[in-house]
């Protein structure tokens, strides 16, 4: 088994209620789910002019292999009604992989570790909230050192927290 994170978004519609069936999706996927992170309310970074978002990232654990879940997610993201038409834009749901075990990926469709993820706030305090002393498989240095250099971002922490589902085990082996 190989643990990996994976950070949540979303910023369209009920929000909340869009991680959650994430996570419940992502349990009966396979995955064992360990911890979420409390739940963070960013302004967007890139396209400005679109809600705010609510994040989290999870931790969970898998036999599989990065491409197999960058499917599964993209899957999930589409049965949510994901569309994506404009990059970084706004969407029902974002489910990026972070980090997958100590594995380096460069595929044209997948790169792991997260490529921008030491420039974002709402995925390095939740990261750090859930796994403060993990390390970038490449640099080595702690996310929580990272987190350090984008105190300045617009993000808060929010008083509401996710629930964790687990998948029955019959389900879970299956797939």
């Amino acid at each position: 088994m190989k643990t990996i994170y994976l950070g949540l978004g979303s910023n369209l519609g009920e929000r909340e209620a869009n991680l959650q069936r994430a996570i419940d999706l992502l349990a009966v996927e396979g995955l064992l789910l360990r911890r979420v992170s409390s739940v963070y309310e960013s302004d967007p970074l890139y396209v400005t002019n679109q809600p705010p978002f609510l994040n989290l990232v999870v931790e969970a654990e898998t036999n599989g292999f990065p491409r197999m879940l960058l499917r599964r997610t993209q899957r999930l993201e589409r049965e949510m009604g994901r569309v994506r038409t404009i990059e970084k834009g706004p969407r029902l749901i974002d489910i990026d992989i972070l980090l997958f075990g100590n594995f380096v990926v460069h595929a044209p469709e997948l790169v792991i570790p997260h490529p921008r993820m030491h420039e974002r706030r709402f995925v390095l305090e939740p990261l750090c909230e859930i796994a403060p002393e993990l390390r970038h498989p490449i640099t080595k240095q702690k996310f929580k050192d990272m987190f350090q250099l984008v105190r300045g971002q617009s993000c808060r922490k929010l008083a509401l927290r996710l629930n964790l589902t687990q998948a029955p085990a019959s389900e879970a082996d299956s797939r």
